[in-house]
């Protein structure tokens, strides 16, 4: 019974201490308006996923309230909303801040990879981490960034007629953005930014002869595989794309430490659960869309890869010739990946694509 009472006094002792550092910082809310609804997998969904379980870890400690997109402010206001405090946090993703910051979309995906594994490597254990802190920074962003999500490959875009070759592409009407957008328009796509409503009906009213949007899972949701019969992979501009929590940096410094390091854990967790859940989801749909929607999947030939490859490293370096940081970013990251590559060669079982298509 002594025992007992030691380890009852001990665990006692345990909470009081808990409850006294939750104290002195006090309970930290975090109000986070989302880019990205909570419906969509990864994407909004991981937000969600987090602050279901923040509070209950940290001890109501930390807790966070979102809110859907527009309802606080709208998804291109976050960044300026959490820097100014209007807003002590957001979740957004960097790529949504290419227009002020164009090293932004290093941090967000990246064609031909970084693959999620990879990328999280440099991140988390190479400069990854230190450089996106320094993104906002030295652009006098008053916010504190912590990666807190990554999402599993997009597929390549769904196009009306088979492109089997590059001269195919020319004249092409596609929505497609970012630095994959940039790329096929060297390779001729006329490219246009649109939302996920008004490309359904550009492709109906044959305005639009394309579309890239998203992952299997998430153009089944705009009804995608009903407009357009081929769907391409792989998604050589999006091997992965991340997700992030900004939070205001006076809000970040008035927790205590142990306020942080939940968040920091949560994120890390939220970033697991979302490469597994959206990982976990993409295969019924490719196969449904082929069953009920005579959907074909196919998969880029060889040439075409290259030839997407070689134009994105044009890119890449128009890129860094324009802006000194994305140089700065784009050199380290290929320094790690240079680095990676004997792993990267030598780790990995091939993949046999037209096995993995033909699947049914």
């Amino acid at each position: 019974m002594k025992t007992v009472r030691v380890l009852l006094c001990a665990a006692a002792a345990a909470l009081a201490l808990h409850v006294g550092v939750a104290s002195a910082a006090g309970e930290m809310v975090l109000k986070v308006p989302l880019a990205f609804t909570t419906n969509l997998p990864g994407m909004g969904s991981t937000a969600k996923w987090m602050s279901e379980r923040i509070g209950i870890a940290s001890g109501g400690s930390v807790k966070m309230k979102i809110y859907e997109p527009g309802k606080l402010i709208a998804p291109g206001e976050i960044l300026d909303a959490v820097s100014t405090g209007k807003v002590n946090a957001g979740y957004a993703t960097a790529g949504y801040w290419t227009g002020k910051l164009p090293a932004a979309q290093l941090f967000s995906t990246v064609p031909f990879g970084p693959e999620a594994g990879e990328y999280l490597a440099w991140f988390w254990y190479g400069n990854g981490m230190r450089l996106y802190q320094q993104l906002y920074d030295q652009a006098g962003y008053n916010v504190k960034v912590l990666l807190c999500g990554i999402v599993a490959p997009e597929s390549s875009g769904w196009f009306s007629t088979e492109i089997d070759d590059v001269e195919k592409l020319k004249g092409l009407k596609m929505r497609f953005i970012g630095l994959g957008g940039q790329v096929f328009r060297k390779l001729g796509v006329q490219t246009s930014a649109q939302s996920g409503g008004k490309i359904v009906q550009s492709l109906r009213d044959n305005t639009l002869d394309a579309a890239e949007f998203s992952m299997p899972a998430i153009d089944r949701m705009l009804g995608l595989q009903e407009l357009a019969k081929y769907n391409f992979f792989p998604g050589w501009h999006q091997q992965a794309m991340t997700m992030e929590l900004l939070i205001n940096k006076e809000t970040w410094n008035r927790m205590n430490k142990a306020q942080q390091m939940m968040v920091d854990i949560t994120c890390r967790a939220a970033t697991a659960d979302s490469y597994a859940y959206t990982e976990a989801i993409q295969a019924e749909v490719m196969k449904n869309n082929v069953t009920q929607y005579g959907v074909e999947n196919r998969y880029w030939s060889q040439a075409m890869l290259d030839t997407f490859h070689e134009t994105w490293l044009e890119v890449a370096e128009e890129q860094a010739g324009r802006d000194p940081f994305f140089r700065k970013v784009w050199d380290d990251m290929s320094e790690f990946r240079s680095s990676y590559a004997i792993w990267k060669a030598n780790a990995f079982l091939p993949r046999d694509a037209q096995q993995g298509l033909h699947e049914q």
